[in-house]
């Protein structure tokens, strides 16, 4: 397979090529280059880091090889480290490449206590209006849960998402907050 390839280290791919970096960078905003806070562009000259979520939708979609050691990791291979990392792997991971395939660049969302930050254009382009939280219909939701997590979005000026999925169906709860 020709294009991008990256390293699997412990729960992160690294793709050490830089000009390899920068073209994955340039075509979806995947990972983030190492040691760089606000990346402008492509003007960077570092590894990309990704995540094992986007590694998994890159080589399933033919856009990125992994390696291990110097052998060749497969899908099968990824997905069970995914399933080991992420809690609910699977309904995330539907959650991600449905955004993905609508043209939405997805990046973590640790930093605000959710699963994903959710970009129409891309980190430094534009601001990140939506933070998604995955769930099942089946799972509980307190009503201090949708309170943290709306003065949270408020705070920082993006709409708090619920991703309910069943199967491969993806139904989004949007939650607004006004101010009187």
């Amino acid at each position: 397979m020709r294009g991008p390839s990256g390293e699997l280290v412990e729960n992160r791919i690294i793709v050490w090529d830089v000009e390899q970096s920068r073209g994955l960078y340039s075509k979806g905003y995947f990972g983030k280059p190492l040691g760089v806070a606000k990346p402008k562009g492509t003007d960077f000259d570092a590894p990309l880091l990704l995540d094992l979520i986007e590694g998994y939708y890159l080589l399933k979609n033919g856009r990125l090889k992994i390696t291990f050691g110097g052998r060749k990791v497969g899908l099968r291979r990824l997905r069970a480290l995914c399933e080991k990392e992420y809690v609910s792997f699977r309904d995330k991971y539907v959650v991600y490449e449905k955004l993905r395939n609508s043209g939405y660049v997805v990046t973590p969302g640790i930093k605000f206590g959710c699963d994903f930050a959710v970009y129409r254009q891309g980190p430094g382009v534009d601001h990140a209006p939506y933070l998604i939280q995955v769930m099942k219909p089946s799972s509980e939701l307190s009503a201090t849960h949708i309170v943290l997590s709306g003065r949270l979005a408020t705070t920082v000026r993006k709409q708090f998402l619920i991703a309910m999925v069943e199967g491969k169906r993806v139904s989004f709860i949007a939650f607004d907050w006004w101010r009187a």
